[in-house]
């Protein structure tokens, strides 16, 4: 009798243990070796990545991915940044959301933050925090009226960020904006000013809180605007002014970020509408063997906005061209810099 009631002790305790090991790996997400353009892509925890319109940077090994928040049950009351870091650029571990606001100016419901950027600032230390920051301004039309530029600061690269101040950069409109840094470390805030039927490339003062000068007013009608230089030549790549819906993102080039910049031409076939995504941000990967650029791209859901997802891909750059492949999975090792194609 003992012995049989210790034998289903026995069972009983390795079923238990078994089934708290599988309830404890539900919520982790598995490693990836890949990225699949498109599809869901789970964090750490295995929820979907939240980081829509965003941007990264690179703090020595470590990759950091900020963006909007956007997931499901958010206090309306307030809008977030989230964050995200990464050593291969395909597995990203949720740091938070970095950064909360509310509402800076009395705007109304309908207020919204978006395109998060961050910049590391070598000399103070600092990180600082770009962001679009629009909403209805009473006595003029639209819900994007406000038109201006947000500035957060943090102590490090996960936060938390306090909220500075917002402004329109010379005194122009701020719609989306981008961010580049130069191979001599200057860094530089893009910002589409829709009166001036264009996007402004503006450098940073010194401690990056504030703009120092505007470097140049690309001509062309173009939201989302982003930029990369590639082999001594400057790249820059917008998207046309059609709100949600996926447009001909197009790209043009300049010796200067000063220009002149060339035509714009298309970054792949017209009928795909850049295979249904938009324009966020160009980030290069430069390893011990090749340097990659990788077009990252938001494909939007405005009616399920949380369920929006990303398209990253390599480019094809150099000599003056530039051609997003059409979509697939692949992969990259960070360190050499190469790109591979996955069937």
């Amino acid at each position: 009798m003992k012995k049989n009631i210790g034998r289903k002790s026995w069972f009983g305790f390795t079923f238990l243990l078994w089934a708290l090991c599988l309830h404890s790996l539900t919520g982790i997400a598995q490693t990836r070796n890949e990225i699949v353009p498109g599809e869901v892509w789970p964090d750490d925890k295995g929820n979907h990545i939240q980081a829509h319109g965003g941007g990264i940077i690179k703090v020595k090994d470590t990759y950091y991915w900020y963006g909007e928040e956007r997931r499901q049950g958010l206090d309306s009351n307030y809008r977030y940044v989230s964050c995200y870091s990464s050593k291969d650029l395909m597995n990203w571990k949720f740091r938070g959301d970095v950064f909360k606001m509310t509402d800076p100016d009395s705007l109304g419901k309908k207020w919204v933050l978006e395109r998060p950027k961050v910049y590391h600032n070598l000399k103070t230390g600092k990180y600082v925090m770009y962001m679009h920051v629009d909403g209805q301004v009473k006595g003029k039309a639209g819900n994007y009226s406000y038109a201006r530029v947000g500035v957060a600061i943090g102590d490090s690269p996960v936060g938390p960020y306090k909220f500075i101040r917002t402004f329109r950069p010379f005194g122009h409109e701020s719609r989306d904006i981008g961010q580049f840094i130069d191979d001599d470390g200057l860094a530089y805030l893009i910002f589409e000013d829709r009166v001036s039927k264009g996007f402004h490339i503006a450098k940073l003062s010194a401690d990056y809180l504030d703009v120092e000068e505007d470097i140049c007013l690309i001509k062309a009608p173009l939201e989302g605007g982003a930029v990369v230089k590639y082999d001594g030549l400057y790249y820059a790549i917008g998207s046309a002014l059609t709100s949600w819906n996926p447009n001909p993102n197009k790209f043009a080039t300049a010796r200067s970020l000063k220009g002149p910049w060339s035509e714009f031409k298309d970054i792949a076939p017209v009928e795909t509408n850049t295979y249904g995504s938009q324009s966020t941000f160009m980030l290069k990967v430069t390893g011990t063997k090749v340097t990659s650029v990788i077009f990252v791209a938001d494909k939007w859901k405005p009616r399920t906005q949380w369920d929006s997802r990303y398209l990253w891909m390599p480019l094809k750059i150099g000599k003056g061209e530039l051609q997003l492949p059409k979509p697939q999975a692949w992969r990259i090792n960070v360190k050499t810099g190469e790109t591979e194609m996955l069937k």
